[in-house]
């Protein structure tokens, strides 16, 4: 029974062969538009089989995006230590103070990103095979959106927007910088190297790649990027865009904001998601939309003014900022806070629990009554009778005052 199946897979196998054959001799007008298309998607078949590894996704259920699938390297890197950490820092810092249902993550978020990263080069692989996107192009850009948020310290923006600045004013410090540092730190205590390798990553180079993406890429001039060369530039684009502002990392996290805050989100993500096509625009391939979606582009930035003005700049908000960022300055010389960005493996320990240790530190407790440590009746006695024969009227006065305060004490007591 195997056997005569395995007969008839092999002859529609070659027959199918033969007809894309047959497809790409037609004559030159057809074949001109057709060629690169279906070479590019030979290549993608190609590509997607030739790994001896698993390359069974894992999936995710998230409240935002539904079913998420994601690579088994990248749950490897979900695994580790200083992905986990994630877990320990909120996505609003301190807003959930104020609005108490945003209490959602970076961890969260950081996997939602590298799914919709996913999906959007998904649908350029499909749509335009001729970009040649390789499975290694795709793989390391979702590595990049799933590890761009590991360098946020605790409570986000609020350590490296108002604590660092306050108790380094002339270090500049940002967390996409401690994201590459923490990225590497991930690699060598976990050994993913091996992995990266076994899943086709050439290690010189699309590690560099990683990199430069966490960095947010170039905006314009000439093309100084390592990792791709700028027929792939569109690829920059993706989770951080430094041209248009336009990107899977924004996408995510305002219709994850406005989900956990209780504000309206007015875009639609997936619709830009399905229009977007990469042209070349000033000799250079960027990620463009049709210009039926401009309202949506539109509603995604009114989206994010609405979102700062209700919310990330709220006054209450910003109070409590600032008496949070007073206490981890207060606290940095003994805990020694900002020094932890400097050694990663410390910096795995910083999260939002670091306030949790402040508000915990053994304090001297006061005296149960006013005066309770100086109340010492015999070295009063001998006070009093030094003032009474210097100053009569001072020592009547702490006399009355001393009856008093011990017929408070008795009462208390009582």
């Amino acid at each position: 029974m195997s056997g005569s199946c395995d007969t008839t897979l092999d002859g529609t196998f070659n027959k199918t062969v033969e007809n894309i054959k047959s497809l790409y001799a037609k004559s030159e007008e057809y074949t001109t538009e057709k060629k690169p298309k279906i070479i590019g998607e030979l290549q993608n078949i190609e590509r997607k089989y030739s790994f001896e590894l698993s390359t069974e996704v894992k999936v995710f259920n998230d409240p935002i995006h539904g079913h998420m699938e994601l690579h088994p390297l990248l749950v490897k890197i979900i695994d580790t230590p200083q992905f986990q950490r994630l877990r320990h820092i909120k996505q609003l810092g301190t807003k959930y103070l104020v609005y108490p249902g945003a209490t959602h993550t970076r961890f969260e978020h950081s996997l939602g990103v590298a799914h919709l990263a996913g999906c959007l080069i998904k649908s350029l692989q499909e749509k335009q095979p001729e970009l040649n996107i390789t499975e290694q192009d795709s793989l390391c850009v979702r590595i990049a959106a799933l590890c761009h948020d590991m360098g946020h310290g605790p409570f986000s923006h609020l350590f490296d927007g108002m604590f660092i600045p306050e108790v380094q004013p002339d270090y500049i410090w940002e967390h996409e910088k401690a994201s590459v540092d923490m990225f590497h730190c991930m690699r060598k205590k976990n050994g993913l190297d091996k992995e990266m390798k076994d899943y086709g990553l050439n290690l010189d180079e699309d590690i560099r790649f990683i990199e430069e993406l966490i960095l947010k890429g170039q905006k314009d001039g000439q093309w100084s990027m390592k990792g791709r060369t700028d027929d792939k530039s569109f690829l920059y684009e993706i989770v951080a865009n430094k041209v248009n502002g336009i990107d899977v990392d924004k996408w995510d996290y305002l219709a994850r904001d406005c989900h956990y805050l209780g504000i309206p989100c007015g875009f639609d993500h997936q619709r830009l998601l399905k229009s977007a096509r990469v042209c070349e625009v000033d000799k250079r391939k960027h990620i463009c939309f049709r210009d039926k979606v401009a309202d949506n582009v539109y509603g995604m930035f009114h989206t994010r003014y609405t979102l700062h003005r209700q919310a990330l700049q709220h006054k209450t908000g910003y109070i409590i900022d600032v008496k949070i960022k007073e206490a981890l300055v207060l606290a940095d010389g003994k805990l020694m806070i900002s020094k932890a960005k400097e050694n990663m493996l410390e910096y795995t320990e910083l999260t939002d629990h670091i306030f949790d240790q402040i508000s915990n530190q053994p304090a001297r407790h006061p005296p149960k009554f006013v005066g309770e440590a100086t109340l010492n009746e015999d070295t009063l006695k001998e006070k009093l009778k030094d003032t009474l024969k210097d100053q009569p009227e001072e020592a009547f006065k702490r006399k009355v005052f001393q009856v008093l305060l011990w017929y408070r004490l008795v009462m208390i007591m009582n």
